[in-house]
Order: C-alpha cells, then sequence, then structure tokens
C-alpha cells in the first residue's frame, strides 16, 4: 500500500524539520568547542611569556597575579558569592584548579624548555579519563583513551628532541601540576554548578580561592615582589586577562556543557601553539618529523571529540525505522 502524497509531504517535512534541528545542535557544539579551546591555546602563550618578559624566579608571584586580581574584578561584576557548600567546594576547586596548578605551570616553565614543560601538561587527558571512571562512573572509552595517548605521543615528537634538557624536579613540577588539574576538571564536572551561577561567576570564585591560597605562599617563600619593568606588566597583563579570567570563564562553560574527556582532549592546544611560537615567533628549527608529530596530535585532538559508538548506535536507529 503506497504512501498518500499528503502523508508523504507530512512525512518529509518532519524528517525536514529533525534534520535541521540536528543541524543547529551540531553546530552550536562545533561553537562550543572552539569557544573552549581558546582556553588551552591561550595557556600555550605561557611558556614564551614567562622566559622572555617575566622576571625569573618568581613563579608564585606570576600565578598570584594571575589569579586574585582577576578573581577579585569577576566578584565586583557579578556580586555573587558562593552559598552553602558551594564555600569549600569553590575553595577545593580554585586550590586544585589555581593555587597548585598554576605555581606549578611556572616552575616547570622556569625549570624546564617550553616544548618539555608543555609535554609533560599532554598527559592530563589520561589522567582525566583514569579519573572519570573512578570519580564520575563513566565508562572508559578506548577510543579516547586510544586517541589521547596518540596525542601526547605527537605533542612529544613536535617538542621533544635529543638537546632537551630534562631537569628532575621540572618534572616532577609538570605532572604534579596536570594531575592537579585533571582532578580539578573532575570535581567540577562532578559538582556542576549551581543552576543560577554562570561560568563567569563559577571563574571568579575559583580564581579569587586560589589567588587567597597563593598570597600567604608567595609572601612566605619569595618576599617582596620582584622590579616589574615595562615587558614585565605586559606579561602580566595578558596572562592575567586572556590567560587568566577570560580562558577560565570559557573553560569552565565547555567543561559543564561537554563531555569532560572530550574536553580535557583540547589541553593538547597547549603545547602545540607553545611549539608554534617557539617555531614563528622566537626562531626554533621546525623539522620533519615535528610536523608529522603535530598532524598527529591535531588528529587525536579532533578524534578525541567525536563519539563513535553514538555515531554507530544513531546509524543502526535511523536503519532500523526506515
Amino acid at each position: 500500500m503506497t504512501t498518500s502524497p499528503p502523508r508523504r509531504q507530512e512525512r518529509d517535512a518532519r524528517s525536514t524539520a529533525v534534520r535541521s534541528r540536528r543541524a543547529a545542535l551540531a553546530g552550536g557544539t562545533v561553537a562550543l568547542i572552539a569557544a573552549t579551546a581558546l582556553a588551552p591555546a591561550s595557556w600555550g602563550t605561557t611558556y614564551a611569556v614567562t622566559t622572555e618578559l617575566l622576571p625569573p624566579d618568581h613563579p608564585l608571584f606570576a600565578a598570584l597575579l594571575r589569579s586574585l586580581p582577576g578573581g577579585l574584578l569577576l566578584l565586583l561584576v557579578t556580586r555573587t558569592l558562593p552559598r552553602g557548600d558551594w564555600w569549600w567546594k569553590a575553595a577545593v576547586l580554585g586550590a586544585l584548579n589555581i593555587g597548585a596548578f598554576f605555581p606549578l605551570l611556572f616552575l616547570t616553565a622556569e625549570l624546564l624548555p617550553g616544548g618539555v614543560a608543555a609535554t609533560l601538561g599532554a598527559v592530563q587527558p589520561l589522567i582525566v579519563a583514569g579519573l572519570a571512571v573512578v570519580v564520575l562512573r563513566e565508562r572508559p572509552s578506548g577510543w579516547r583513551i586510544g586517541w589521547g595517548v596518540a596525542g601526547a605521543v605527537g605533542v612529544g615528537l613536535v617538542v621533544l628532541g635529543p638537546a632537551a634538557r630534562l631537569d628532575g624536579l621540572g618534572i616532577v613540577a609538570g605532572l604534579a601540576g596536570a594531575g592537579s588539574m585533571a582532578l580539578g576538571v573532575i570535581l567540577t564536572k562532578h559538582w556542576s554548578r549551581p543552576g543560577e551561577v554562570g561560568p563567569v561567576t563559577l571563574a571568579g570564585w575559583q580564581l579569587t580561592a586560589g589567588g587567597l591560597v597563593l598570597l600567604p605562599l608567595t609572601l612566605l617563600v619569595e618576599g617582596a615582589p620582584p622590579h616589574l619593568d615595562g615587558s614585565a606588566v605586559t606579561g602580566y597583563l595578558w596572562l592575567g586577562t586572556i590567560g587568566g579570567f577570560v580562558a577560565h570563564a570559557l573553560w569552565f562553560r565547555g567543561i559543564g556543557r561537554l563531555p569532560v574527556t572530550a574536553t580535557a582532549m583540547l589541553v593538547l592546544l597547549s603545547p602545540l601553539v607553545a611549539a608554534l611560537i617557539g617555531a614563528f615567533v622566537l626562531g626554533e628549527d621546525f623539522t620533519h618529523g615535528q610536523l608529522a608529530g603535530f598532524a598527529l596530535a591535531l588528529t587525536a585532538l579532533v578524534a578525541g571529540q567525536l563519539n563513535p559508538g553514538r555515531l554507530t548506535r544513531t546509524r543502526l536507529t535511523r536503519t532500523h525505522k526506515e
């Protein structure tokens, strides 16, 4: 029995509407991923800014200026303080994502070449994938774990070479920083955020909490602030604005709305941006092997945003309906 023209037209109209909604959702997801990716891309400038613009031997002071002023500014703008158990949750997240991660990041950047320091951060997606199974009770994704390994290998090919200088303390600091932020990412996803609180407010809470952790530590360990010239002021302003509250607002928004293991793969952009800056700004050589590693890392980053299992289920469902 053939379908009558009106019914066929109605069915075609419904199919067209469904396809339009799917296309709109896909476009929105791509835009969200692109906006979230701006955060680790900006963090990739940290290594060059630290070595080229900032005074040496003051990683805690750099971390403090990157967090506390921006956090207080966001609190002033949003005029929203934590409530209930979010006082201690914001403190924990601020300590992990800011208070511990920032000084470890700057310490790593000072003790290791930028590329080597960035490579250690490339293991963060693997740590996130493991913690997602334990904390979020997610099923392990062989697809994303495999691409996470490939991404770390690709980053290693880009930034590691026979002349790479390895410092034991720098390696420990880099791995500890990656682990601290990985746990912070997982807990941010696990706790989510209050319904009335946006990502800008959440960023303000965490930056302020992390900055308050860093303030006494900075005074105790480093003492008086260093002398700041024009280059240092420029570097601190960049890290505190674009690499600080702007990047963290985008990052926390992405964590809240995207799969956490896929979002963690975007961290691979940080060492890749650092390598590009080294090649095109600092005049470092870029070999064929590095180009191959760059392509592998980018492929892993894109592939990590996909969910082949979900795509397969969607195709099977569509075939069954047809």
